[in-house]
């Protein structure tokens, strides 16, 4: 090794990373400066600046150099030191690539990894056995995760927890059970630091108190940092026949696609599935000479289709997408430059946040066009362009003691190494929207998943929690794989995987849908008209279908 080397490698790491930054051609902002700064005193808190300005950096690398500083010159690779959860698994990949790139620049010692619902039985297994040091997860795998018997030993390295899109979960009853997953980290880690990245959102210093719990002083981390939205309406030809009611917006299609250019990377955002696929289906038989530049996603497509448009997207080898929330959070997508929003914005904060995606880029104005789905909604975009104007943002506000969250997440602790009544009760209410929790209420809850509470308590199957030599356990394993299968607070009807005669995936449709089909029937779903063929092994098997239709699959919300 050269003395040249020796001496780079003796550097402290975020020094090395400063210079990464520099042979990529950029400049560490003050923003992200001040939020190393705070991690390394040892402050948590929430990140509030605009998309596409780097909050993932700022939140990052000072744990990343603190972790690589502390294992510099030894043989250790310890176990999980930075925990990164998205609320959907669908931004993993793409979050995993970027925290993997400066361990890459650097060839740091450190291993990256993630932990959803659509990594492999293979790479989950190693997991159960040792974890990365940098894990990428989803709020639900997490907790799958605290279900091991050793979660404690597990997570008594954790040095820092990244929560990605947190306004996303903090109004949500996700968002309590992210609240409650953290207190219970702290206690397996006391010194470990929490930070919340954020975008659009109004009330920060309460979305921060939320974020680092009752016990802590959050900072909050802001730039001064302009991206300009400016929202256009792409108004209907002849108003007096334009429809008064319904949502998929068809009748606009015709001003949608003289709007549209397959040369101009564009996302045109839908707010259902169904609907993604309608709009899918309307533009490849009207616009036939753009396939292979036209796409679709949404999260009921096979992973590997959806990671086939992401790449794509950022390869320029497709312009167009139509998608749904799917791609409206935490996706780097440099090349798009337009936004197209199909029906209701559904809020200001979100309109804003779909907006970001088009030059996702520092101090770089954002557009997103507006298509209207009847004549009322041409109301609402003007009323949504008016708040972005006056920078009224509506607020998130943390759910409050939600009692079916603090019952889950009983058995969860029960099964990951058991808990004490009132060693557990103190941990809850370090977490915001708990710590006014009374100890009534508490025991109600605790009665409910011992006993089934004053109703159920007959009934044996609801009797998941037991008090074994003074501790409270899950002794029952039917109990225990049933609660790791229904673990997590989104609720849905049950899917069914659809995959072609051959075997290739397309993705899960609602079994309810299945069951109307009759062999032979054909029906629109991700992008292909496809015959029935019939149900094996809980699986729908499909051919390509050669039949036009527009009958298409509808998911619950």
């Amino acid at each position: 090794m050269s003395k040249t080397q020796t001496k780079l490698k003796a550097k402290p790491t975020l020094d090395r990373l400063r210079g990464w930054f520099a042979d990529l051609g950029w400049a560490p902002h003050g923003f992200q400066e001040e939020a190393w700064s705070l991690h390394a005193q040892g402050r948590s808190g929430l990140i509030l600046v605009p998309t596409g300005s780097g909050k993932t950096y700022a939140a990052y690398l000072g744990p990343l150099a603190e972790f690589a500083d502390s294992i510099a010159g030894t043989t250790s690779r310890r176990g999980l030191s930075i925990l990164y959860i998205s609320p959907l698994r669908a931004l993993s990949r793409d979050i995993e690539l970027a925290l993997r790139a400066p361990v890459d620049a650097l060839d740091l010692p450190v291993s990256v990894e993630s932990r959803t619902g659509d990594t492999s039985s293979t790479v989950r297994s190693r997991q159960r056995r040792t974890l990365p040091n940098v894990l990428v997860t989803t709020p639900e795998s997490l907790c799958l995760l605290l279900t091991q018997a050793d979660a404690e030993q597990r997570f008594s390295d954790l040095q820092a927890v990244i929560v990605d899109e947190w306004h996303e979960l903090l109004s949500s009853k996700r968002g309590s059970q992210v609240e409650l997953a953290l207190a219970r980290l702290r206690r397996c880690s006391p010194s470990l630091r929490t930070w919340g990245l954020s975008a659009t959102i109004a009330n920060a210093s309460q979305a921060a108190s939320a974020l680092v719990g009752a016990n802590a002083e959050p900072a909050v981390v802001r730039a001064p940092i302009d991206r300009p939205v400016t929202v256009r309406s792409l108004k209907p030809r002849d108003i007096r026949r334009f429809p008064w009611a319904g949502h998929m917006g068809l009748a606009m299609l015709e001003e949608v696609l003289a709007d549209l250019d397959p040369d101009v990377a564009t996302l045109v955002f839908t707010n259902t599935r169904s609907q993604a696929e309608k709009w899918y289906n309307a533009i490849s038989i009207k616009r036939p000479q753009w396939e292979g530049r036209l796409a679709l996603h949404h999260g009921s497509i096979d992973r590997d289709e959806r990671e086939r448009v992401e790449q794509g997207v950022k390869s320029g080898d497709i312009g167009i997408v139509v998608c749904t929330s799917s791609l409206d959070l935490g996706v780097d997508f440099a090349p798009v430059e337009r936004v197209v929003q199909i029906g209701s914005p559904k809020g200001v904060a979100r309109l804003m946040q779909r907006a970001g995606r088009a030059r996702h880029r520092p101090n770089e104005p954002c557009e997103v066009s507006c298509v209207p789905t009847n004549a009322l909604e041409l109301l609402e975009i003007a009323a949504v362009r008016d708040a972005i104007e006056a920078g009224a943002v509506e607020p998130r506000d943390p759910v409050s003691q939600p009692l079916d969250v603090l019952a889950q997440h009983m058995v969860t602790v029960a099964l990951g190494g058991g808990f004490l009544a009132d060693e557990l009760f103190d941990e809850v209410r370090t977490a915001w929207s708990f710590r006014d929790l009374t100890r009534s209420a508490f025991d109600w809850t605790l009665l409910l998943v011992t006993q089934g509470g004053t109703t159920l308590s007959a009934y044996e199957r609801f009797h998941k929690v037991e008090l074994v030599d003074g501790v409270y356990r899950v002794p029952n394993k039917r109990v225990a794989q049933l609660h790791r299968l229904n673990v997590g607070t989104i609720t849905g009807p049950s899917t069914i995987e659809m995959r072609f005669v051959n075997g290739r995936s397309l993705g899960h449709v609602e079994d309810s849908f299945v069951g109307r089909l009759r062999p032979g029937q054909h029906f629109f779903f991700a992008g292909l008209t496809l015959k029935f063929v019939g149900i094996q092994a809980d699986t729908a098997l499909v051919r390509r279908g050669t039949n036009s239709t527009n009958l298409t699959p509808i998911w619950g919300g």
